[in-house]
């Protein structure tokens, strides 16, 4: 997106930069921050929410920016805003309602808070870029039909590998090719790791160990391929995806064939692979001129191309994120219609009677990755909705737990958004019709 930059640069040169507002500023909204704080031509950090708000402080003192006005009402939001000083707010609706906001920029990877945040500066017409797999994972295709009756862009990131994998099928389109599988490269998944095993690799990391549980357990991994798959329009193989192994992310040109395409495309993660980074997609094009084209610089002899970005970079690739969606109303990554694909809750050990679950990156379940339809016919439980969930009859480990097996929190909005979800989609779902 090269235009972005010229058109930043003429929102600066107007004195009209985008407004954004950050709602979680944890290790890695800190480093958003820092980096809307340079500050960046066409755009600037103008309020921020976070639980704690000396964190909030914390973040714009590291950045060297100016101190924000702590803001406990509206009107206070507001004399700061037009007087162009920063603000730290106690309440996010506070920034959700706010008039002089453009964006707001979900971080804090929490579902139910998260879905409160969102619905809310959706209502409100504010463009919301989610740094937040978890929800957009779990009811992202039902907070884009309310994105899309308000007239502004819900996208998740240029920088998180659904992002770079979304940009190189839009590419792969644009030259051309049919884009028939996407995804991740990983280097390791262990459904069964705990926040106790990934204790020591998360402080050393300055993360907390919920998160990396997530990532080691491939829950995370599930969210991300979820969200590219109802944004490309792609399935999965099977329940889990096939996750083969390879030495390059070029060798994923051996593991697949045309024929495993036929019923569509699929999102896919590829093990051990260099560069270790990044994301991949597969492009198909049987033109045998063009095979010539591509075999003399050195793609391949086709029909199959594997084009790839070696590198993800969120709290950087995210400043195009908010240009997009603000100036051009394009999002990165963005549900296009019903689920493709969900991530169900599995049992990490045997699961008592009577226990509470504690979601995701936590000691009872990971999430898996299967095709919707499936998921919402066997009636299974959504990861993103398994925290606070008591169980119901003892479980053995590895189950695919249902609706059946829990009880589900009261009053949270997280539950009404995804039955909504459920029932605007499911005659789609059960045709198969986009």
């Amino acid at each position: 997106m090269i235009i972005v930059d010229t058109a930043l640069d003429k929102r600066e040169r107007e004195g009209r930069p985008v407004r954004v507002a950050i709602v979680g500023l944890g290790y890695m909204g800190r480093g958003i921050a820092r980096q809307f704080l340079r500050p960046v031509p066409g755009m600037r950090l103008v309020a921020a929410f976070n639980r704690n708000p000396v964190e909030a402080e914390r973040a714009f003192r590291e950045a060297g920016a100016p101190v924000p006005t702590r803001c406990n009402s509206a009107s206070q939001l507001g004399q700061s805003l037009a007087a162009g000083r920063p603000a730290a707010v106690d309440d996010p609706a506070l920034l959700t309602d706010a008039e002089g906001i453009d964006v707001i920029l979900e971080a804090t990877g929490e579902v139910e808070f998260g879905a409160t945040v969102a619905l809310r500066a959706i209502e409100h017409g504010k463009h919301v870029v989610l740094m937040n797999a978890e929800l957009d994972a779990t009811v992202g295709p039902i907070l884009k039909t309310y994105a899309d009756r308000s007239g502004v862009v819900l996208t998740d990131t240029d920088g998180d590998e659904p992002g770079v994998a979304m940009n190189l099928v839009r590419f792969a389109r644009t030259i051309g090719y049919e884009p028939v599988c996407a995804g991740n490269l990983k280097g390791m998944i262990d459904p069964y790791r705990t926040p106790e095993t990934q204790r020591e690799f998360a402080e050393r990391n300055n993360q907390k160990p919920i998160m990396i549980t997530s990532f080691a357990d491939g829950t995370k991994l599930s969210m991300e391929a979820t969200i590219l798959a109802n944004a490309a329009g792609f399935r999965v193989a099977r329940r889990g995806m096939l996750g083969q192994r390879c030495a390059h992310v070029k060798d994923t040109l051996k593991l697949f064939t045309p024929e495993q395409f036929r019923d569509g495309g699929l999102v896919d993660y590829i093990l051990g692979a260099d560069p270790h980074t990044g994301a991949f997609v597969l492009g198909y094009n049987e033109d045998p001129i063009n095979r010539q084209y591509m075999g003399y610089f050195k793609m391949g002899d086709g029909p199959l191309y594997c084009f790839y970005t070696p590198y993800h970079l969120p709290h950087l690739q995210i400043l195009t994120t908010v240009a997009r969606a603000a100036l051009f109303g394009d999002p990165t990554v963005t549900p296009i219609g019903r689920p493709h694909c969900d991530v169900i809750a599995m049992a990490k050990r045997d699961l008592r009677s009577g226990e509470t679950l504690d979601g995701i990156g936590g000691f009872c379940c990971y999430g898996t990755i299967d095709n919707a339809d499936v998921a919402l016919a066997g009636r299974h439980l959504p990861m993103g909705l398994t925290d606070g969930c008591r169980v119901r009859r003892d479980l053995p480990k590895d189950h695919a737990l249902t609706y059946d097996d829990v009880e589900l929190p009261p009053g949270r909005l997280i539950d009404r958004l995804r039955r909504e979800q459920d029932e605007r989609f499911a005659a789609e779902l059960r045709t198969g019709r986009a």
